[in-house]
């Protein structure tokens, strides 16, 4: 058992920069470097990919990850803990295995995958409630193709017992990541919701990157945030009761504070007094967050209740196809000319007699944000990027629409700057499944050694 660990975070989501997880590893003096890669649009993207192609599905920078990040991480004797194998875990692990396996250095290294958040033929055979539109999975339309449910920290734990160097999951909830090595070096238990409550705080001010020092923080002139070009990632020292001290790096930009800490505290929480994970309920009430110099801050709190006895289950159903297209209006009646071009495209669907589901036209820089509300007191602005989406249940109707838009460039409208594409959606859809339900396994390969199971 340890007295302190020191944890990093490596990535926020899917298209984070690595630059700064890789200097983090490079001059952190780290322990644990954890990457969360996914979101709920990030995993169904990741779970198209699969679609398209079986062998695909994991996050689109594992081959970065396995060159510049991942050979560092273990010259440093760094663990690294992520759910970058996002909808195809197994396949990351034998890339990443596949490619480290022959170096030298690494003889010994253990690389491991968890499996099991994939619950599609439970969710097919159940028929759950979707919550978020209120009806069962049967009575809504479209294909259903994927189901993944949020892990916790439990299997990662499992993982580091078993002596892995890198960590590949799935859907494993975001503060989980971090959660799972406070577990594991701490040798808490598992039923000591105030431990794991702390520990959880911990790593919802981590997980979130370059949010924690400062980059959704700034708002000149009411907020100044100096060195935006080179912020750095986040990290942790971290004592076994919890107890914890965040910082960056120095020689990078951006700050860490009592009030972007505190920003990212609430971030996603809902109800502060009981902040779900599928580890432990979180009461956030009694967190305090101290200032002791600059960019360093010191974070006490934290109180835990029984964890749920389900899991998030993230549904994904084919949903049709969008089809999209995008023209500027420039200059003097820029405004009129772009409702004229609304008027003509919609008196050009009806005599088309093209099908949709739905269809939205919004002027960016006018309506597209806050909507349709009375904008009378704003002067008319010198340029108007016009956008056109709609959702159809067939690709050629998607081209077609969006190819709509592009005839208004040269034909009736004149504008300039076109852009156009069709998109498959995979729409996404929470439901919740027993924990009794879920099992988990952990694929272990070890470097110039056979396969453990």
């Amino acid at each position: 058992m340890r007295n302190k660990i020191r944890v990093g975070c490596g990535s926020a989501y899917a298209e984070d920069l690595l630059e700064p997880a890789v200097d983090l590893v490079d001059r952190g003096n780290l322990d644990y470097l954890c990457m969360d890669c996914l979101a709920e649009r990030t995993l169904s993207i990741a779970q198209l990919r699969k679609l398209n192609d079986s062998s695909l599905g994991y996050d689109i920078r594992m081959d970065r990850m396995i060159n510049e990040l991942f050979p560092l991480c273990l010259n440093n004797n760094v663990k690294v803990i992520g759910n970058m194998g996002s909808a195809n875990p197994r396949n990351a692990l034998n890339k990443t295995y596949n490619s480290l396996k022959n170096l030298k250095n690494f003889r010994g290294k253990i690389i491991s995958c968890i499996l099991g958040d994939d619950v599609l033929e439970w969710v097919k055979d159940t028929n759950p409630m979707l919550n978020d539109v209120d009806c069962r999975l049967n009575d809504y339309p479209g294909k259903v193709v994927s189901a993944n449910a949020y892990l916790g920290a439990s299997p990662i734990v499992d993982a580091l017992k078993k002596g892995a160097d890198i960590i590949i999951g799935g859907r494993i909830a975001d503060p989980s990541l971090f959660l799972a090595p406070q577990i594991y070096e701490f040798n808490w238990n598992v039923n000591d919701w105030d431990k794991l409550a702390v520990g959880q705080v911990n790593g919802h001010l981590l997980e979130c990157g370059n949010h924690i020092t400062g980059g959704n923080f700034a708002d000149p002139p009411f907020r100044i945030v100096s060195g935006l070009d080179n912020l750095g990632f986040p990290f942790g020292d971290i004592k076994s009761d919890g107890e914890m001290r965040l910082s960056k790096l120095s020689k990078t930009g951006g700050l860490v504070s009592t009030l972007t800490a505190k920003a990212q505290l609430v971030w996603e929480i809902h109800d502060p007094k009981n902040y779900i994970t599928p580890d432990v309920v979180v009461d956030l009430t009694n967190v305090k967050i101290n200032q002791i110099r600059k960019n360093l801050v010191h974070v006490t709190g934290g109180k835990g209740k029984p964890a749920s006895d389900t899991y998030r289950v993230l549904i994904g159903i084919l949903e049709g196809w969008i089809g999209e297209g995008e023209i500027t209006f420039a200059g003097l009646g820029a405004k009129e000319r772009a409702n004229l071009a609304k008027k003509t495209i919609l008196k050009r669907l009806n005599k088309l007699n093209l099908q949709y589901d739905d269809l939205q036209i919004q002027l960016i820089g006018q309506n597209s944000v806050p909507g349709s509300h009375d904008l009378k007191h704003f002067e008319d602005p010198n340029e108007v990027r016009f956008r056109l989406a709609a959702k159809c249940t067939d690709h050629l109707t998607a081209e077609k629409i969006a190819h709509e838009v592009e005839y208004l460039v040269m034909g009736p409208a004149g504008a300039c700057a076109f852009k156009k594409n069709t998109r498959q959606i995979l729409g996404v859809h929470s439901s919740l499944i027993p924990k009794n339900i879920v099992k988990t396994k952990i694929v272990t390969k070890v470097i110039r050694c056979q396969q453990l199971n």
